[in-house]
């Protein structure tokens, strides 16, 4: 089973920059989607950003324009660029392993905490 972890998570000023990592035990070359959520407490789990294997690539209107979500299959990587950081961007942030790219069927890493502070 595919095991991921999440790291690059950490405080930030408005208007700053940060990578975050996702690094999968096994072979993501299997997994068609691949992706990013974030949740604040009292809502729900969102959507930041997808990437499937042909490059096709999914992102929430908060987001576009600012974040960049890529992925290395021969290393196993999931990356989120994360720039012109915002104070309403502070969450939790989830990295996702969709096999069929369908939303049915996920793997979850447990989570590495972004906060936008000034």
């Amino acid at each position: 089973q595919v095991q991921l972890v999440e790291s690059g998570g950490g405080l930030v000023q408005p208007g700053g920059s940060l990578r975050l990592s996702c690094a999968a035990s096994g072979s993501i070359s299997g997994m068609l989607r691949m992706g990013w959520y974030r949740q604040v407490p009292g809502s729900q789990r969102e959507l930041v950003a997808n990437i499937e294997n042909d490059g096709w690539t999914k992102y929430a209107d908060s987001v576009k324009g600012r974040f960049t979500i890529s992925r290395d299959n021969d290393k196993n990587m999931v990356y989120l660029q994360m720039n012109n950081l915002k104070l309403e961007d502070t969450a939790v942030y989830y990295c996702n392993a969709d096999p069929l790219g369908d939303d049915r069927y996920n793997y979850w890493g447990q989570g590495t905490q972004v906060t936008v502070s000034s």
